[in-house]
């Protein structure tokens, strides 16, 4: 398949890439290089605590979250099973076991508000109508489960309402305001990703954010899974999605 008419770019690093070329989506992307032992260690010292993920993987599987301790330890956490080393190079010689050959990259930590005490992000679905806009379509929360790093459905995520997530930090005005500036990141990302790849119908923007409310893009997906919004009680969100697939069929 042709780059132009390309529908689904895998790489997280072709993506992250693509993306920082654009003004106005670049202050919202994470810091994100491919592994190795120097920018590992120099990452873990300016951000303190890391994600070291899969160029090529899906559904979380494989994300391991790194961090250096105040004490100076380091520790990486994969699952629910977490291993603490006193110095680096046997911390690093630990991960390679774990990465293997396989292609790595380490993105920029952000502490997620929680809900319930557990991490959550919000997915943002982007589509487009045939030969027309771009347009969020539905938002989804999703909330980890307890103990573990990622909020991946299919790593035991819960999908929630979004409003539900939001309210319980936020009042009615600023969820409302925090809504806008979702959907508006979601469209300005996907119509630069649309500029490299007109072939794009879709997106997925996984979006976290820290304490400071400050929103964070944490990945790209083009091939997002629409059924998570039948988990909603609200259905209407769920079929306008369908409704934008089947348009394109």
């Amino acid at each position: 398949m042709g780059e132009k008419n390309r529908t689904a770019v895998v790489s997280k690093w072709i993506k992250t890439k693509v993306l920082l070329g654009s003004k106005e989506v670049r202050p919202f992307m994470l810091d994100t290089r491919k592994i190795s032992k120097s920018d590992l260690k120099e990452m873990l010292k300016s951000y303190r605590m890391v994600y070291v993920k899969p160029e090529n993987g899906t559904h979380g599987k494989g994300v391991i979250r790194a961090e250096q301790l105040e004490n100076g330890d380091y520790t990486y956490q994969v699952e629910t099973v977490k291993k603490t080393f006193s110095s680096y190079d046997p911390f690093y010689q630990s991960l390679q076991k774990l990465t293997g050959k396989r292609s790595y990259l380490i993105q920029k930590g952000i502490h997620l508000v929680k809900y319930h005490k557990r991490r959550f992000d919000i997915r943002v679905m982007v589509q487009r109508r045939p030969g027309g806009d771009w347009e969020a379509t539905g938002l989804i929360g999703r909330v980890a489960r307890e103990g573990k790093i990622v909020t991946n459905y299919h790593s035991g995520g819960t999908p929630m309402d979004v409003k539900t997530l939001l309210g319980a930090h936020l009042n009615e005005r600023e969820t409302a305001k925090v809504i806008q500036s979702l959907n508006k990141l979601g469209v300005t990302t996907a119509k630069h990703l649309h500029k490299k790849y007109p072939g794009f119908r879709q997106i997925g923007l996984d979006i976290g954010f820290d304490r400071t409310w400050t929103p964070w893009i944490i990945e790209v997906n083009t091939m997002p899974d629409p059924y998570i919004f039948n988990q909603l009680k609200d259905k209407s969100i769920f079929r306008k999605v369908m409704k934008f697939r089947q348009a394109w069929k």
